[in-house]
């Protein structure tokens, strides 16, 4: 272990700038000290995920409804700025269509907002998550007798063995609610170092 660090180490959702070249534990029937983990899975299939993307998902069908009505009235505004042209005085005019401009950069701007707003909830729902399912993963490291969990996008060569994803799934939603509240109490082992 890097620097003589003692205690647990999870490792799974660390970005690394390369995939390890090879890690295959010796299917000696012994507890593997490197496990892997897919954290799309486990956010995907966990009953949390499937309702956060779920009402993702919803408020962006939301978000479209409303840009495409506020687009089909902004159209129907500019056609009726047009065929009112010919009719008004050049000033007047462009008082008017400057004033349109203004409103629909402004529209724009509130719909960019919202939309950045999800992206955010998105990505909140995401960390939270991580955060929740820390202690969970650092009691299956305990139980297992492992050192280090992986993200297995990182790992070049496993036996599939290590790969505790669906076992991680089961009790990431016995543990916790949709709303990441414990279930049940959880016993974190001590000095587990989620990855920044």
């Amino acid at each position: 272990m890097r620097g003589g660090a003692t205690g647990y180490f999870l490792a799974a959702f660390l970005a690394v700038a390369g995939p390890v070249s090879v890690c295959v534990a010796q299917d000696t029937g012994a507890q593997s000290a490197v496990l892997t983990v897919d954290p799309e899975r486990l956010f995907a299939e966990s009953r949390f995920g499937k309702a956060a993307i779920a009402k993702l998902e919803a408020a962006q069908q939301d978000l479209l409804a409303e840009n495409k009505k506020l687009e089909i009235a902004l159209e129907a505004e500019e056609k009726d700025l047009t065929e009112q042209r010919p009719t008004l005085p050049p000033d007047q005019f462009r008082k008017l269509a400057d004033a349109f401009d203004k409103k629909a950069e402004e529209i724009r701007a509130a719909r960019l907002a919202k939309s950045r707003s999800l992206t955010t909830l998105r990505d909140e729902d995401r960390q939270n998550f991580l955060s929740a399912v820390v202690p969970i993963l650092g009691d299956l490291m305990g139980e297992m007798g492992a050192l280090v969990i992986l993200d297995k996008k990182t790992v070049f060569l496993s036996f599939e063995r290590v790969d505790v994803t669906t076992r991680a799934l089961a009790r990431i939603d016995a543990a916790l609610d949709n709303n990441l509240n414990p279930i049940a109490p959880q016993t974190a082992p001590d000095k587990i170092t989620p990855a920044p």
